[in-house]
């Protein structure tokens, strides 16, 4: 295969891989933002269910559980995670327990 000698390849300081947001530094901030906001659009699709009282209460957080949840947590054993990282996720749970 010949390659062409005039290819110009842009460098970035982050990009999407298989779904997760990859940084230059290596840290976890980009697939956490990205992460959070997946989860936090899930929430939203969800609402209507999660606050129907005619659903008991334990399905309802089983439903939250497995799916908001597991969205934003998803990939997550790969990031180097730091406390101001697990700070974030627990704010962000917070704000849709409330």
């Amino acid at each position: 295969m010949d390659i062409d000698a005039s290819a110009h390849l842009e460098v970035v300081d982050k990009f999407c891989y298989l779904g997760d947001m990859l940084s230059v530094d290596g840290d976890a901030d980009a697939a956490m933002e990205a992460r959070i906001r997946i989860g936090l659009n899930k929430f939203r699709q969800l609402v209507p269910l999660l606050t129907n009282r005619d659903i008991s209460l334990i399905r309802r957080w089983r439903l939250y559980s497995s799916c908001v949840r597991s969205s934003m947590l998803h990939g997550s054993e790969t990031w180097p995670v730091r406390k101001e990282n697990e700070v974030a996720l627990q704010r962000a749970e917070m704000r849709m327990v409330r």
